[in-house]
């Protein structure tokens, strides 16, 4: 069975930083793909990032530029960083795994409980 946990979220300032991690638990971690996406009341689920099996990566237009995606085998975690954080950045952010497609990312129903990340002064 695959449990994702994550862990990192908090309150930031405007312009700070923060890393996100996900900790996997199960047999296939290296042989997946795995990615975030972040919730915000009222609007659908949206992709942030995401990281193949080769290390390729994927990022939403609102982060790209801003934020950098990594894996540890090794450890069965993934992380996202994200720099010069805005308060639209606030949000869920649940992390998952997915398939790697030519460049995309695609979801699979395995889904961290999310960790909240609030940008404000």
């Amino acid at each position: 069975q695959v449990r994702l946990v994550e862990s990192g979220g908090g309150l930031v300032e405007p312009g700070g930083s923060l890393i996100l991690s996900c900790v996997v638990s199960g047999p296939t971690f290296s042989i997946n793909a795995w990615g975030w996406y972040r919730q915000t009341p009222g609007k659908p689920r949206e992709f942030v990032a995401a990281i193949s099996t080769r290390g390729n990566t994927k990022f939403a237009d609102f982060v790209n530029g801003r934020a950098a995606i990594t894996r540890e085998n090794a450890r069965k975690t993934f992380y996202l960083q994200i720099n010069s954080l805005k308060p639209e950045d606030t949000g869920v952010y649940l992390c998952n795994r997915g398939l790697w497609k030519g460049d995309g990312y695609s979801s699979e129903d395995y889904w961290g409980q999310g960790t909240q990340v609030t940008v404000s002064s």
